[in-house]
């Protein structure tokens, strides 16, 4: 779960972590007016779970609340990335002596927590880290002892000289670690954080993300919002777990790893797959929705259903399927693959009502919804 900045400065701000005055707004006028709570001069900042909002235009430096008001006309209902900015975040600006990057994940490599520092804040960390690895300091930490204080000053020596700055540092970074701890995130990233004119730190950023298999127990949480494509709302609200690509191949295959793996057959062989789709567990009853959400993207242009039957009946998908193609009419080519429960009966279903052969393997499936979509484009 991706916590927005507002709500995850809101959060780390409680737990102590110094961070700007901030109000969020969604329309003009409450942005005009939180300048002057703000501090005067303030930056606007679009409210969506993306990074690199700075370089797509969503962070916007005004210094009146005509210019706060104009920021916010402009971005609130604009998109950045696939997200449709609905607030904006109203933030006094800091007198900014250095910039500075922090951040606790869970390292993959070592299975625990992961310190992340640098002198370089303000920057793509993966760049700085690619051209100067010494340039980030990495501290892994044993969950069992946690950040001691002394691995928090060598941390914070790492990017200061500064007696004063390196104690808030220090004790900043040992915050930040309980906070990880706490919030089960995944991640915390603060960049920039910056130390102020009057040697001061102060989070100006921060991107939260939160473990999804842990939100039984973080009811303080600010509630989610849905984001997405039109089409990826529209497939929340019916309970499908659906991802728009950019392909022109339309996938629909019971359970996630069939999903991928046709996904990555379609890649193989030289197509673009235009979504995942999971009709798996108890969406295979439900195979009509799910065939409709799929063509309601325009870039399709030929289908591939790919079924494999477990628990999962494959007659009882290919009757929806079947049922779903027949009320929507598409004008377009698809190609099946059916085997395991229910398959004679639901190759012979879509032999007798589509007069259409399944293919025998999926390759053979997949390279002719490929060849299909190329000559429909």
């Amino acid at each position: 779960m991706f916590i927005e900045e507002a709500d995850a400065k809101a959060l780390i701000a409680a737990g102590g972590i110094p961070t700007p005055v901030g109000i969020v707004a969604s329309s003009p006028f409450e942005a005009a007016a939180a300048v002057e709570a703000a501090g005067g001069s303030v930056m606007v900042k679009a409210q969506v779970p993306a990074g690199k909002r700075g370089k797509s235009g969503g962070i916007v430096a005004a210094d009146t609340p005509a210019d706060a008001s104009a920021a916010a006309e402009r971005l609130l209902g604009s998109q950045l990335g696939e997200h449709r900015v609905d607030r904006v975040l109203i933030e006094q600006r800091v007198d900014i002596a250095a910039e500075l990057y922090v951040a606790i994940m869970v390292d993959p490599a070592s299975a625990g927590p992961l310190l992340m520092i640098s002198a370089q804040g303000g920057m793509d960390i993966e760049e700085v880290h690619a051209e100067t690895p010494d340039a980030v300091h990495m501290t892994t930490i044993d969950i069992q002892n946690g950040l001691g204080a002394d691995l928090a000053i060598a941390a914070a020596g790492s990017v200061t000289s500064s007696p004063q700055v390196q104690g808030q540092l220090a004790g900043l970074l040992v915050t930040l670690y309980g906070l990880f701890r706490q919030l089960d995130a995944q991640l915390i990233e603060i960049n920039p954080l910056a130390i102020t004119a009057d040697d001061q730190v102060i989070a100006l950023d921060c991107k939260l993300v939160v473990d999804d298999n842990a939100l039984f127990r973080q009811g303080e949480l600010p509630e989610q919002r849905p984001t997405g494509t039109e089409l990826e709302l529209r497939a929340a609200e019916q309970d499908f777990l659906f991802v728009e690509l950019d392909g022109d191949v339309g996938v629909l295959a019971n359970g996630a790893g069939l999903t991928m793996s046709t996904m990555d057959a379609v890649a193989a062989h030289g197509g673009r797959p235009a979504n995942f789709l999971e009709v798996g567990g108890m969406a295979y009853k439900r195979a009509t929705p799910a065939l409709s959400l799929v063509l309601a993207n325009p870039s399709v242009k030929s289908l591939l259903v790919n079924l494999c039957g477990a628990y999962a009946r494959t007659d009882v998908i290919a009757e929806g399927l079947i049922k779903g193609w027949q009320e929507l009419n598409p004008d377009m080519s698809v190609s099946f693959c059916i085997h395991g429960t229910g398959e004679d009966r639901a190759q012979q279903l879509v032999r007798d009502e589509l007069g259409i052969e399944p293919h025998d393997s999926m390759d053979d499936a997949v390279k002719a919804a490929i060849a299909a979509a190329k000559v429909a484009s």
